[in-house]
């Protein structure tokens, strides 16, 4: 285990994963920095991302490695990688091939907007159209 000095400061990456072997990986657009999506990499996800340049991710319903566009052809090619200060989230900047990185047929998962400054009930607020049909591309409802 690396000291905070080490971790904060040096040049060592030392991805901390949570308990479930976890670790947070927020993807942003390399052109426009909008925010795509967020998930998580486990080791392996971690290290194949960098190997190949394109984005891997660990799937927490499906318990599985999946490379994202595996089955949409929506594929990210990873720009640039960061980590925060106590290695414990991910930062992916990268070039989104395909109509979108969200399962609903969006650019974003990002799509929804919490009106502030309201008490009471929230009613969400749409702020994205689909840009794919996501039935033809996968195949099922999402």
């Amino acid at each position: 285990m690396s000291s905070k000095p080490d971790i904060e400061e040096g040049r060592a990456f030392t991805p901390k994963f949570d308990a479930d072997g976890l670790v947070t990986c927020v993807a942003t657009d390399a052109k426009s920095g909008d925010v795509l999506m967020v998930a998580h990499m486990n080791a392996d996800a971690l290290a194949k991302t960098i190997e190949t340049g394109e984005a891997w991710y660990f799937s927490r319903s499906r318990r599985a490695l999946w490379k994202k566009g595996e089955s949409s052809g929506h594929v990210q090619r990873v720009m640039e990688m960061r980590v925060d200060c106590d290695q414990d989230a991910v930062w992916i900047k990268v070039e989104q091939q395909g109509a979108g990185a969200c399962h609903t047929g969006r650019r974003s998962c990002f799509y929804r907007a919490v009106p502030l400054g309201k008490a009471g009930a929230v009613t969400l607020e749409f702020r994205e159209d689909k840009t794919f049909d996501p039935t033809s591309v996968y195949g099922k409802s999402s």
